[in-house]
């Protein structure tokens, strides 16, 4: 086909002259040129692209496409995790968030907006269930902005300006919890406190601990299972602690170990944050996994949420409606004056969870649950058996465990690129985040995982470190 016979929609603008010439006029700009003329003539292109013909078809288009995608070699298999993990998602949730009424929903009357907050009530309530608390909000950008939020809770409840937090905290995940935290000449400044870890077991290490709890402290901030996959066997007596000194017990978790671990509120946990992304949610890049915040359904507490909350009642006709609670205490009610900045919302996901979440059931996070442990445990004694390696902290670990290739004279990234060579993504290379693992590297198993992946896995370490 003669591309240059197709003619201009009148609907796009950028085709069609004279709706630019119109455009051109009501601005008050001879040509488009004018409209740029602040940028600096080094930072703009000269001359036109070398673009490839112009495809005019969908179908052209999708076997364009279908050909750029089989250039790369599918992996034969990955590992990789590290808060981002290989959860399989039932199809019907992509069916659900993928319909128009929750795809391309906006905030509208109260009306319309029904049964959208509907199905957000129902993730709130699901995911406080899991909890085992009651007030859920909805859902904000990440598991950082989560913990980082309700470390600002805590210091607006007690006045403090201190949060003690693990030294094992995944990297990436403080750097967030920093910004949230503020510069030192900031008024509302919170100074993180690291605490040691005891390397031998991968867990808090308690008598420090201890020597910088204080009257200072607004909140301690540990998580379960911890970054390193291992389950955080000092926090019911941090938790304890921590509150004899006054300060507040925020916990992470992913929630999908909760169907075999219990939850952090039986355990002295006054918010918990995490992640919802193992709940249904695709990998997708890494971005936007969204996280949550959740406490007991107490005043003290339900007062300080920065997030959009939401509430159900009976009306006098018998029915149940459900609607925004304490709108004015966001940045959406009260602006620059609200509790914190609602931020970038990830209420999609919410739906994702919450089909995933009825899915399941406790039965069905039991289950997977059991899965996990069954297979990451499997791969672990696998990697153990080859020479010059060893798994480190036992085997109280959950989805995670970190093998140490010290012995092996290797580097993580040769072994991971010798891994990727066969068609595998190998762990996340701890050497750079945690010098003290030397070369280490966290493996990721899990419901995805089958026996002949974790063989797979075992034969390509063993030449991988040859």
């Amino acid at each position: 086909m003669d591309v240059s016979k197709i003619e201009p929609h009148h609907l796009m603008a950028n085709s069609n002259q004279a709706t630019v010439e119109h455009m051109l006029d009501v601005v008050g700009a001879s040509d488009v040129e004018e409209l740029f003329e602040q940028i600096p003539a080094e930072h703009r292109l000269a001359g036109g692209l070398e673009l490839p013909p112009a495809l005019v078809s969908e179908a052209d288009l999708s076997r364009h496409m279908d050909d750029l995608l089989s250039r790369d070699v599918k992996p034969k298999a990955s590992f990789l995790g590290g808060g981002c993990w290989p959860h399989y998602v039932p199809a019907v949730v992509d069916e659900i968030v993928g319909r128009a009424e929750f795809l391309n929903n906006i905030w509208g009357t109260p009306s319309s907006d029904l049964g959208r907050t509907q199905s957000l009530f129902e993730f709130c309530s699901q995911l406080g269930e899991l909890l085992e608390l009651d007030f859920v909000g909805l859902p904000v950008y990440s598991w950082g902005c989560a913990a980082g939020h309700a470390m600002l809770m805590a210091q607006r409840i007690n006045g403090r300006s201190e949060v003690l937090v693990a030294a094992s905290l995944d990297p990436e995940r403080r750097a967030v919890i920093e910004t949230y935290a503020g510069l030192p000449e900031l008024e509302h400044h919170i100074e993180l406190v690291e605490v040691a870890t005891d390397w031998e077991t991968g867990c808090l290490d308690l008598e420090d601990f201890r020597s910088k709890l204080s009257d200072r402290t607004a909140a301690i901030y540990l998580e379960n299972p911890s970054f390193l996959g291992t389950f955080e066997a000092s926090g019911p007596e941090a938790a304890r602690l921590a509150k004899e000194a006054g300060a507040e017990v925020i916990v992470g978790v992913d929630p999908i170990a909760l169907g075999v671990t219990a939850s952090p509120s039986a355990w002295g946990a006054d918010i918990v944050v995490g992640t919802i992304q193992s709940l249904g949610v695709h990998m997708n890049c890494g971005g936007g996994a969204s996280g949550f915040i959740a406490s007991r359904d107490e005043e003290r507490y339900a007062r300080q949420y920065p997030t959009l909350c939401l509430s159900a009642a009976h009306t006098a006709e018998g029915d149940i409606g459900f609607s925004m609670t304490l709108f004015e205490q966001t940045s959406y009610g009260s602006r620059e004056l609200g509790n914190d900045w609602t931020g970038n919302s990830t209420y999609l996901w919410a739906i994702a969870a919450s089909v995933y979440m009825a899915l399941l059931g406790p039965r069905g996070f039991e289950e997977i649950g059991r899965t996990i442990l069954g297979r990451s445990h499997q791969a672990a004694e696998t990697v153990a058996r080859i020479p010059g390696v060893e798994v480190r902290f036992g085997d109280a670990f959950f989805k995670e465990f970190v093998a140490d290739f010290n012995g092996t004279g290797k580097t993580v990234a040769e072994i991971n690129a010798s891994l990727r060579e066969q068609g595998i993504f190998g762990g996340l290379d701890l050497s750079g985040r945690f010098p003290e693992l030397g070369q280490s590297a966290l493996i990721c198993v899990t419901e995805v995982h089958q026996d002949e992946d974790i063989a797979l896995l075992g034969e390509a370490l063993t030449e991988a470190v040859r």
